[in-house]
């Protein structure tokens, strides 16, 4: 698998400047509450948590948003979102980064997947999740798939960002089966990223990239991974069982394989973080990255090599972080040296 210099990269990374990409998923508002702790409740052998501030982040769906807008590139997105405090701060994020909203629906009778995070000397304490897990109404799911197909026409790429909170439905992935038939979408003309989800594991068809994560990948092929060749192995297993032309299998401190199914070949591409803090949000990049670089026509190896430089870069942060651009680009000038 060929691949250029970071002068390739640098290039890709110019030519992300405002293309257009749909994502459709499920929205988060990841909620962090940064404190200290000075002392042990006297009420339970659990920390006191003194609270300094609280920050509202896009998760899931709407970070993958966010890295595409650090990017440069013009994010579409179609999700839904609760009629809550939390929704209103959803759309409020959105829109800070630069996305589309038209395609964000509000349903009053579900909530706003909330992740609230206690952080206290950058090591979290705590995680409450409130969300619903079940399909979206049927009523949501015929309207995401319009305004998808609405968005299609003008974007370079579609983005599959399935979280398991049911937005990501059978119905909408048949859609795309049906897009794909039709030729309206393919990994030549629109490719689509999709980043799965255990819940929806038996019902992808067709992708023209998948992204799973070692344990998803494991769950998926009904296998461990414990080499690099079992990677390779599992790789080329979900591209033949999910359709897909490549696939991408990040494997944490080990970093990414990247296989192209029609030649049969595999990169496996080490991390370039110096220090993990945190990974996540980690995912979300490599989405965004790889997905804008293939859409501007960059190789499958240096859309690779770029979202690796990218991840390296995002797991040095404490929670749920994008990709800065000014930085992708001195990572990337320092690349290879």
């Amino acid at each position: 698998m060929k691949h250029g210099n970071r002068y390739d990269l640098i290039k890709i990374l110019t030519d992300i400047q405002d293309a257009q990409i749909v994502v459709v998923g499920d929205l988060l508002l990841d909620r962090y509450i940064w404190g200290r702790v000075d002392r042990i409740s006297p009420e339970a052998p659990v920390p006191v948590v003194e609270e300094l501030r609280t920050e509202d982040r896009l998760g899931g769906a709407g970070n993958v948003v966010r890295n595409l807008f650090e990017l440069g590139a013009k994010p579409l997105v179609c999700g839904v979102v609760g009629d809550d405090v939390e929704g209103r701060s959803v759309f409020e994020l959105l829109e800070k980064s630069g996305a589309d909203t038209r395609g964000v629906l509000i349903d009053s009778e579900r909530p706003t997947v909330l992740k609230t995070r206690v952080v206290a000397h950058t090591q979290q304490v705590v995680r409450i999740d409130r969300e619903r897990r079940d399909v979206v109404r049927p009523e949501f799911q015929g309207k995401l798939t319009q305004g998808l197909r609405q968005a299609l026409f003008s974007s370079k790429a579609v983005i599959v960002s399935d979280y398991g909170k049911g937005v990501v439905s059978p119905t909408l992935l048949e859609s795309l089966g049906d897009m794909h038939r039709q030729g309206e979408v393919g990994f030549a003309s629109r490719p689509v990223f999709v980043d799965p989800h255990p819940a929806n594991h038996a019902h992808y068809r067709y992708m023209s990239i998948g992204k799973p994560n070692k344990k998803e990948a494991e769950v998926a092929a009904g296998r461990r991974i414990d080499s690099i060749d079992d990677a390779y192995s599992v790789a080329r297993q979900l591209a033949t069982q999910w359709n897909a032309e490549v696939m991408v299998i990040s494997l944490g401190e080990q970093g990414l394989i990247v296989l192209e199914k029609e030649i049969n070949e595999a990169l496996h591409l080490g991390t370039t973080a110096q220090e993990v803090f945190d990974v996540s949000g980690a995912g979300d990049t490599v989405t965004a990255v790889f997905t804008a670089a293939i859409a501007v026509g960059a190789s499958v190896a240096n859309a690779g090599i770029l979202a690796n430089i990218a991840a390296g870069l995002v797991v040095s942060e404490v929670g749920t972080a994008a990709i800065n651009r000014d930085k992708l680009l001195s990572a990337i000038e320092k690349w290879g040296q």
